[in-house]
């Protein structure tokens, strides 16, 4: 269900332009506006699901989706075998800044560790 005030929510009925690298029927992979890495893409759900602690049971088929489209795009963004990093922000703490479950693909240089 579309929340009005989400702009990932906006982004998937196609009411705000976006730079999208993959669509599943359930999930959709688009630029970060703001890259931290040469390869930055954002994989969403459709359903407007707010944080990772919003998920619930039902949503596990869905999730394994998500993990599927991230692999997808490591793949088609060619950072699949030197490896690639997944971020998902929760809360205000972790600086979750789109109140709509996403998760960060970074690749194309080396990481380091810790993050943040």
């Amino acid at each position: 269900m579309e929340q009005a005030d989400c702009l990932f929510c906006r982004i998937v009925a196609q009411k705000n332009p976006a730079g999208v690298v993959l669509e599943t029927p359930t999930t959709l992979a688009l630029r970060d506006i703001n890259p931290q890495a040469p390869v930055h893409v954002l994989v969403i759900p459709k359903e407007h699901i707010g944080s990772i602690s919003a998920l619930e049971p039902r949503h596990a088929e869905l999730v394994s989706q998500i993990h599927e489209t991230i692999k997808a795009v490591a793949r088609s963004e060619k950072v699949e075998s030197n490896g690639y990093r997944v971020v998902v922000n929760n809360g205000r703490d972790a600086d979750q800044t789109v109140r709509h479950l996403h998760y960060h693909v970074l690749g194309g240089r080396r990481m380091s560790w810790p993050p943040g």
